[in-house]
C-alpha cells in the first residue's frame, strides 16, 4: 500500500511512497505487495495524474531522492525515461547495497544484477538522453565516506560517454544538515527543467 504524501507550493505537486515495515527494498520488484519499481515508476504517477491537475507528461515530471532514495530516482528514472525527464540523487549510490550501504546485494542472477546497476546503463543514456532530452543531476558532500567514491565513479563513467549531466561535491557529510542546506537549490535545478505550469 502506497501513503501519498502531496505537498501543493509553487504550482508544484511533490507525492512520495511510504514504504511501511519494507525497510530496505532499494526500490525494486520483489513480488506481489513489494513491487517497489512498479508502484513508484508507473501506479503513483498514474494516480496522481488521475486526481490532480498535474502535466500528465515526462515534460511534467522528476524523480529525486536523498540517499537511498538517490539510488532508487536514478535507476527508476533511467529503466522509465518515458515517464521522467529530470533526475536527481541527493547523496545516493547506484548498485543496490544491504542496509549499511557497505555490501553489495546478489540478486541471483547477473542479469537481475545488471539491471539493477546505474553503471550498466551509462552507455546507452548519451543516445537514450538525445531520444527523450532529460536533466541528469547528483550531488554528495565532501565527507560522505559512504558514497563520495561512487558518486565520482559515475561521474566519470558519464564523462567518458558522453552523457550529459551534472555532478557537484559540496562541503558536507551524509547528513540531515547538508541535505537542508542545498535542497531549495537543487529542488529549482529540477524544476528549471520541467514544462511550465499553465
Amino acid at each position: 500500500m502506497i501513503r501519498l504524501a502531496a505537498v501543493l507550493a509553487a504550482a508544484v505537486l511533490a507525492a512520495g511512497p511510504h514504504r511501511g515495515a519494507d525497510a530496505d527494498p532499494e526500490y525494486l520488484d520483489w513480488g506481489p505487495g513489494r513491487n517497489w519499481e512498479t508502484a513508484i515508476a508507473c501506479e503513483l504517477p498514474a494516480y496522481v495524474d488521475s486526481r490532480y491537475r498535474t502535466i500528465a507528461s515526462r515534460a511534467g515530471r522528476a524523480l529525486g531522492g536523498l540517499s537511498a532514495g538517490g539510488y532508487g530516482a536514478v535507476l527508476l528514472a533511467i529503466h522509465h525515461l518515458q515517464t521522467f525527464s529530470a533526475i536527481e540523487s541527493w547523496s545516493g549510490y547506484f548498485h543496490p547495497t544491504d542496509p549499511t550501504g557497505a555490501s553489495t546485494l546478489d540478486l541471483g542472477s547477473q542479469a537481475a544484477n545488471t539491471r539493477a546497476s546505474a553503471h550498466a546503463f551509462v552507455k546507452s543514456l548519451r543516445a537514450a538522453f538525445r531520444r527523450r532530452p532529460t536533466f541528469f543531476a547528483f550531488y554528495v558532500g565532501a565527507s560522505d565516506r559512504r558514497f563520495r567514491a561512487e558518486n565520482e565513479q559515475l561521474d566519470a563513467e558519464l564523462r567518458a560517454a558522453g552523457v550529459p549531466h551534472l555532478f557537484a561535491v559540496y562541503q558536507g557529510g551524509h547528513e540531515q544538515t547538508f541535505w537542508n542546506a542545498h535542497a531549495m537549490q537543487w529542488l529549482a535545478l529540477a524544476l528549471a527543467h520541467l514544462a511550465p505550469a499553465h
